[in-house]
């Protein structure tokens, strides 16, 4: 009985399957008939194409850029929207040029600081740079003609220490965070890779933007205390005339060539630097583009020749002559050395005409002593 039963499900099923392809074809449209009609008395002729209403509207062909433009063949015209952007419009937003969507000069700008700026300032820069190291090569230190003496005479106090230092450590940060942010794509994106190049740039104007501040207020102090030794005389002509010829004229407490360093650079060059860097540093004054663009240009001019200027005093401060470091780090001088350089001064100070102390010889190990 069972078995029956079983033999009918199983016929049932391989009936469904055998059935499935018969009622898949049953579904499936029929191919239409070919027409049947009677031939009419246009038999035989070529068949006319259909021809369009009278009152469809016509497609409108794209408009063509001018000859010089470099627009893709379309709907949108690049040139049209360029004069409006750049004509004054209106703008709820007060302020200077916020009523201009696209400003050209920016692009001369750009050309300009990418460009010529960038070139020609590197040049300057690593041109001052050889010059310096095959001064030095050639000539060496300049050392001095007698023996020290061990007197020490006071050639700067320490209020005119830390303002010079104070002002010489943040232009060294200025001039650094400069460097990278007008020629880092050229020196640093190359090894350090767009990441790192980024973030160093981001720091770096940072630092710039900080820094200048202090770097005002510094060169403010400065001049304050260093302009009434700095006043030019008909002297300073002869020190450089016979600098000229080899020779070195008696100087009071300056000579000519730190004179020139002294208005040229700090008075000169540091308040053009000063001045467009407050205006780059600060456009909620409501300064306009075209003025930040000649800031930047302005300042940026400046700057490399200010750290040429700088390139030249430091050498001459440090290794380049014997003995002038250490009035900057001590505040002394040896007595040898203010009567070769500065004799004017240094017979001012003797004759006690002005304030700078004398230190008495220093003290001599006695014979048999390490």
């Amino acid at each position: 009985m069972l078995n029956s039963r079983a033999r009918l499900v199983g016929a049932l099923v391989v009936g469904a399957v055998l059935a499935l392809p018969i009622a898949a074809n049953a579904q499936a449209p029929a191919s239409p008939a070919p027409p049947t009609t009677a031939p009419t008395g246009d038999a035989g002729k070529v068949p006319v194409a259909p021809q369009p209403a009278a009152d469809a509207p016509k497609a409108a062909s794209p408009p063509t850029g001018a000859a010089s433009s470099t627009m893709v063949p379309g709907w949108n015209n690049p040139p049209s929207w360029g004069s409006a952007s750049e004509r004054p419009q209106y703008a709820s937003v007060p302020g200077v040029d916020t009523n201009r969507l696209i400003q050209s000069a920016g692009l001369e700008w750009r050309a300009f600081r990418n460009g010529p700026l960038t070139r020609y300032g590197g040049w300057i820069l690593g041109a001052v740079f050889l010059v310096l190291v095959l001064f030095y090569l050639i000539k060496g230190q300049i050392k001095l003609h007698e023996p020290r003496t061990g007197r020490m005479i006071e050639r700067f106090n320490a209020v005119e220490r830390v303002s010079h230092w104070t002002m010489a450590i943040s232009f060294i940060f200025l001039a650094l965070t400069g460097v990278i942010i007008l020629w880092g794509k050229h020196i640093v994106l190359p090894w350090l890779g767009y990441t790192g190049f980024s973030w160093l740039t981001l720091v770096s104007k940072n630092i710039h933007n900080f820094v200048g501040p202090l770097f005002i207020f510094s060169l403010l102090v400065m001049f304050l205390i260093y302009v009434k030794d700095n006043l030019v005389s008909g002297r300073d002509f002869k020190w450089l005339a016979g600098m000229l010829g080899g020779k070195e004229v008696p100087s009071g407490r300056f000579n000519g060539g730190e004179k020139m360093w002294f208005w040229g650079g700090l008075v000169v060059l540091g308040a053009t630097v000063s001045v467009t860097g407050l205006i780059l540093n600060f456009p909620n004054w409501n300064q306009g583009r075209e003025l930040m663009q000649l800031a930047n240009v302005i300042h940026a001019i400046a700057a490399v020749l200010f750290i040429a200027g700088a390139f030249g005093h430091t050498y001459l401060g440090t290794i380049g002559m014997e003995g002038a470091y250490e009035g900057m780090r001590n505040g002394f001088v040896d007595e040898t050395w203010a009567r070769e350089h500065h004799a004017l001064w240094y017979e001012d100070v003797k004759a006690g005409k002005r304030d700078e102390r004398i230190i008495g010889a220093m003290a001599q190990p006695a014979g048999g002593d390490d």
